[in-house]
């Protein structure tokens, strides 16, 4: 097994008038679980199929284990990819889907083989299938076949693109815990590329966030989410998405439309020292909103617009003005469309964004590159 490096990787397309990633750069230790997020388009698949070298780079290193691969075809990288469409040869058994590649790519002799799958096939709960062909299967079942075929190989380091995005929710729950088990068991180096922030938030050891080619942060999930780096990251973490409040500080008290908040004191002297200008955005998790008192000084006057159940929650979708606003409440609690009320924020967990650069003027550089816990390593 082997960690990762990517060292200054770029790739453009169109004679470099195109940029897909741009001048990344990151450590994943040996027998890390890294997910890559980002909208469509951010260069997450790209980046993954930069490492299978299924992509060429355009500028910079990747290292797999202490052996530079940018010029290494794909089949002796040591890698094993798992895809969205699972890939599967469809006149073959799961036996000789699982086994093929091993049969291509290695001399190992029949015996060997037939044990890796067969014990491939165990832990992922399809020894009864082998003699099946993909057509005979569930969706589950395939992305099991296409998982086990990746674990015969015995790589250094998984790939997986969107494995679970063709299954359906209650599948996909499953399927989630399955992989983490397995990943755990194998402790192989896994880099994981998802749309579904929930999968990347709950299976990660750290979370990578890009957007437009370029890395926005990387930290364990609940640092991503409790310390965004910036504004993007900050609104493409979460759902419902943290509520934005533009707004210009004075005096320790930032005034918007429609509301007056004063920063807590000992966030003013960092905000000040930071700022590039009189522009900061206050951004508020819909969780950290409370319905106040109707004689709550501090609060700030709000109409609900729409309450939209969700089992064990509400959400309460207000207006401030023209400002849009939602915050989570219990499901006991339940306002009535156009109430007129009046809410708080939780001031230990507000953040402030800088208007002009878009950064977390509460976040230090150090929560927007985490480098790997020593567990991890």
């Amino acid at each position: 097994m082997s960690g990762v490096s990517f060292t200054d990787v770029r790739k453009t397309y169109s004679d470099g008038t195109i940029v897909a990633v741009d001048d990344f750069n990151l450590e994943i230790a040996d027998g890390e679980f890294v997910s890559i997020v980002g909208p469509s388009g951010s260069g997450k698949s790209t980046l993954l199929r930069m490492v299978a070298g299924l992509e060429g780079i355009s500028g910079g290193e990747i290292r797999i284990g202490d052996r530079v691969v940018n010029d290494v075809a794909p089949q002796n990288r040591g890698v094993a990819m798992v895809f969205q469409n699972y890939a599967l040869y469809p006149h073959m058994s799961v036996r000789k889907n699982m086994s093929y590649g091993l049969k291509l790519t290695t001399d190992l002799p029949k015996s060997e083989i037939d044990s890796r799958v067969e014990e491939a096939a165990r832990m992922m709960g399809i020894e009864g299938m082998l003699e099946k062909r993909p057509g005979n299967l569930s969706g589950g079942q395939q992305q099991r076949v296409a998982t086990g075929r990746a674990i015969v190989r015995e790589p250094e380091v998984f790939l997986m693109d969107e494995p679970l995005s063709n299954l359906d929710a209650k599948l996909r729950l499953h399927m989630r815990t399955e992989l983490q088990r397995i990943q755990e068991e194998l402790d192989t180096t896994t880099i994981y590329v998802t749309h579904d922030q929930e999968e990347a938030m709950t299976m990660s050891d750290r979370v990578v966030v890009l957007a437009d080619g370029q890395l926005q942060q990387v930290a364990p999930p609940e640092e991503v989410y409790d310390n965004p780096a910036n504004r993007f990251v900050a609104e493409f973490i979460g759902s419902p998405t943290m509520n934005f409040f533009d707004g210009v500080l004075g005096g320790g008290t930032l005034v918007g439309e429609g509301f007056r908040y004063e920063l807590p004191p000992d966030r003013v002297d960092r905000v000040e020292e930071r700022r590039t200008g009189d522009h900061l955005v206050l951004g508020v998790r819909p969780e950290r909103i409370r319905l106040a008192e109707p004689d709550d000084r501090d609060s700030i006057p709000a109409v609900v617009d729409v309450v939209e159940p969700i089992g064990s929650d509400n959400y309460v979708y207000l207006l401030i003005d023209d400002v849009e606003c939602t915050i989570r409440v219990p499901s006991d609690v339940r306002p009535t469309e156009g109430d007129r009320v009046r809410i708080a924020f939780d001031d230990s967990d507000v953040h402030v964004f800088d208007g002009e650069t878009e950064e977390n003027l509460l976040v230090s550089a150090e929560h927007r590159i985490r480098e790997p816990s020593k567990a991890a390593q």
